[in-house]
């Protein structure tokens, strides 16, 4: 093992040296920032559609099971996008393959506002979901540009504005729809995203003078499932991506139905405004990061699942008290993001010449999580209610802890190789 974690030392130092002008670049928190705003603007679009399902519905004539493949389809193009997409970034020039497909997004997202038939919204929706991965394209380039001993602090903080992103989406999508209609969301997504196409185009840096890995398309997704096969790491941080975002999924999905029943009764622009409260774990994001830096990757990872399960406890009371909702929300989102930028920092660390690959395959598992979460809680709570739902919450939570009490010691940490070996 500790042979293996000095490779992985070298080659991430060897990549932190590479001469030419990529890595001449000096990634200022400005930079970052700039990052973190794409990445929550892009991820945004995958969720705009959720509030507006009964409006896109009436105005074009949608049967509710038609409403309901929006979501779907969408889903669907964002996990194709991260398996035949995300991996290009290993082998593209980044700043061109960034801009390319915001440019398309773009032009997805002017279908979608356009759309007068059914058909239309849904290849536009499947269209936006595929291209929206550029998020993760985002944060794999962040994580290029950062310098080894800070790329957890880098990588926290671009996730921050993915977090927000997908908190946000929801009741700006719904603010915006009441006073400009549904269409307005994605026309003014579509000129925000052009405007962050031309700014990153202006500031990113050109194409390094490293010899770019030669794969040809096939080889690279081959060589995708490659790195699960062979990577020990990566295989276990991908199922704590899946179980945390289990046990994100179901709260998130299925919050809204006794919210708006008794004794509660909120409307659902309160219920929207929830996302607000999870911005918390933005905050999450950013010290999980400065944490993983200095080699605290174990600790973070068991004290955040603790949390995750402990939220559970509050959120079962939430029928009786908002403020256990609060609680709740606000433990549940802090321990999800510290395990997400965790997972991501240390799988990049493992072989940052094929970091895009090693990031979209880990999203794979992040969204086979997530559509779990979703389609469990929702059944159980139609027959069981939400007692059992959140005891499905817990178990997804509990298992993610069992995991990592059994192997926090059986796995080796680059992140800590690399932090140690730069303090030396």
């Amino acid at each position: 093992m500790p042979g293996k974690s000095e490779a992985v030392t070298r080659r991430t130092e060897a990549r932190s040296g590479e001469s030419g002008e990529g890595s001449m670049f000096v990634l200022s928190r400005g930079v970052v920032m700039l990052f973190a705003v794409a990445c929550g603007a892009a991820v945004a679009n995958v969720y705009f559609s959720q509030p507006l399902l009964v409006t896109m519905g009436h105005d074009l004539g949608m049967s509710p099971a038609v409403v309901g493949s929006v979501v779907t389809l969408t889903h669907v193009g964002y996990g194709l996008g991260l398996f035949f997409l995300v991996p290009l970034g290993d082998v593209a020039d980044g700043r061109r393959l960034i801009v390319a497909q915001l440019l398309l997004l773009v032009m997805a997202l002017a279908v979608v506002a356009a759309a007068h038939t059914a058909a239309i919204l849904l290849v536009g929706m499947a269209a936006t979901g595929l291209l929206a991965v550029v998020t993760q394209t985002l944060v794999a380039f962040a994580a290029s540009l950062a310098p080894p001993a800070g790329r957890g602090r880098v990588v926290g903080l671009v996730t921050s504005g993915v977090v927000i992103g997908i908190l946000l989406a929801r009741t700006a999508s719904g603010l915006m729809a009441d006073l400009a209609g549904w269409r307005s969301v994605y026309l003014a997504s579509a000129s925000l995203t052009a405007l962050l196409a031309l700014v990153l185009y202006r500031v990113l840096p050109r194409h390094s003078d490293a010899p770019p890995t030669t794969l040809r398309y096939g080889q690279l997704l081959r060589s995708t499932i490659t790195l699960f096969a062979r990577e020990q790491l990566l295989r276990l941080r991908a199922l704590f991506g899946l179980l945390v975002f289990a046990a994100f999924s179901t709260l998130w999905s299925s919050v809204a139905l006794p919210l708006s029943e008794a004794p509660h009764f909120l409307p659902h622009s309160a219920i929207g405004a929830l996302g607000l409260i999870g911005v918390a774990g933005a905050l999450a994001a950013t010290a999980a990061g400065r944490l993983n830096d200095r080699g605290l990757s174990r600790r973070t990872t068991g004290i955040a699942l603790t949390l995750l399960a402990v939220s559970w406890l509050p959120l079962a009371f939430i029928r009786s008290s908002l403020w256990a909702l609060v609680v709740g929300v606000i433990l549940l989102d802090l321990a999800v993001q510290a395990v997400h930028v965790t997972n991501q920092t240390l799988i990049y660390a493992l072989h940052p010449d094929a970091g895009s690959r090693l990031i979209g395959g880990y999203m794979v598992f992040y969204s086979i999580g997530s559509a779990t979460g979703a389609i469990a809680a929702t059944s159980l709570y139609t027959v069981a209610g939400w007692g059992a739902v959140c005891a499905l919450g817990a178990t997804f939570s509990c298992l993610g802890l069992v995991l990592w009490a059994f192997t926090r010691h059986g796995t080796p940490d680059p992140a800590a190789e690399v932090t140690s070996r730069s303090g030396t």
